[in-house]
């Protein structure tokens, strides 16, 4: 029994370990990810600004795609995701860093897989190419680990094999 669980128990222990990376304060017209909420949880959108407000959807830790609307109005902002509108709570959410990445001359292939979770054992999302740039932190790192997305993709990488562009 403990052998089937194991591979549920180990991402759920990832992503409670994970924290926003440098988190980005809150920037109209910007897309933001969810942050500080337990894995098992998640961020209610609220149909008005208020923790009593009714609810619209709720959202898991590192779903991204959340744009702010408007100004905030105290601890509440106005966010979209394409499919709902809504308030949630500036504490729980982080503006994608402004910032792009490229592999570092000596990042060897294993440190060019994309991964789906921060472990050189987690499944390899997709390699990629060796002089690969326009990497785009999300604001999440763990332990030597970035999350990314690059060409349609997100995953993990190693910290060690990125260099900044300067961008």
């Amino acid at each position: 029994m403990l052998r089937f669980a194991l591979p549920l128990i180990i991402p759920a222990l990832c992503l409670g370990a994970v924290t926003p990376a440098a988190a980005e304060p809150v920037v109209r017209g910007a897309e933001h990810c969810v942050v500080n909420v337990r894995a098992d949880d998640r961020l209610n959108l609220r149909a008005k600004p208020g923790a009593n407000a009714a609810i619209r959807e709720r959202f898991a830790y590192g779903s991204c795609g959340l744009i702010v609307t408007a100004a905030c109005e105290g601890s509440w902002c106005p966010v979209e995701d394409g499919h709902h509108s809504g308030w949630v709570h500036r504490h729980y959410i982080a503006a994608l860093p402004d910032a792009e990445f490229c592999f570092t001359a000596a990042a060897r292939r294993d440190m060019r897989n994309l991964r789906a979770w921060p472990s050189p054992e987690s499944r390899v999302v997709t390699e990629l190419p060796a002089g690969q740039c326009g990497i785009s932190p999300l604001p999440y790192k763990v332990e030597g680990w970035q999350k990314a997305r690059v060409e349609g993709w997100e995953g993990w990488l190693p910290q060690a094999g990125l260099a900044h562009t300067g961008d």
